[in-house]
């Protein structure tokens, strides 16, 4: 077990995407939370702080498609929770809702930048070991909904499971740089 820290990526460092990312995850939990309105949310997150500096064409689609996506989400990941979706935390829904969605509608932004971009969403967002969760559901549903890239890209971690044998928290994926931001 590495009992490295993880290094923190300063504000300055951040890709456009990851800060839309980031936004993004905010503005899906005050919809799961608060029940307020995509529109809403919108409004109030791009009068915040550091906003001029994400994607917002990036942001906009993580928002408005999962919050209109919402039940194909919750579809996709529940049978492979091991709990009820309901008991789920609002940021590891959301950071799943934004992974799935990126697996399903943005082909250019490749499946291992998707798991790396999410689980540090949750390290970031959530709770001591919600990115270890996040990663296992991600990770079995890159399976799922990018079966050829995957097999396309090498594994760099000696024996690592096979996507069939994944429970719900695999080892970690190496993280990835954001190449499409």
């Amino acid at each position: 077990m590495n009992n490295a820290p993880t290094k923190v990526r300063k504000a300055a460092e951040k890709s456009a995407r990851t800060r839309a990312r980031e936004f993004a995850l905010q503005a899906i939990y005050q919809h799961l939370v608060g029940r307020n309105t995509a529109s809403d949310i919108d409004a109030f997150t791009r009068d915040l702080a550091g906003f001029h500096k994400a994607d917002s064409v990036h942001y906009d689609a993580l928002l408005h498609g999962c919050v209109a996506e919402a039940n194909a989400l919750d579809t996709l990941i529940t049978p492979l929770l091991d709990r009820p979706l309901v008991e789920l935390s609002p940021i590891e829904r959301g950071v799943l809702w934004i992974g799935v969605y990126e697996f399903q509608h943005c082909p250019d932004v490749p499946w291992r930048v998707v798991l790396n971009e999410c689980i540090e969403l949750a390290k970031s967002f959530g709770g001591t070991d919600g990115h270890k969760y996040v990663n296992g559901v991600l990770h079995q549903l890159a399976a799922q909904l990018r079966p050829v890239e995957m097999a396309s890209t090498p594994a760099k971690t000696a024996g690592r499971k096979s996507a069939a044998a994944v429970t719900a928290v695999p080892a970690a994926v190496p993280p990835v740089a954001d190449e499409a931001a």
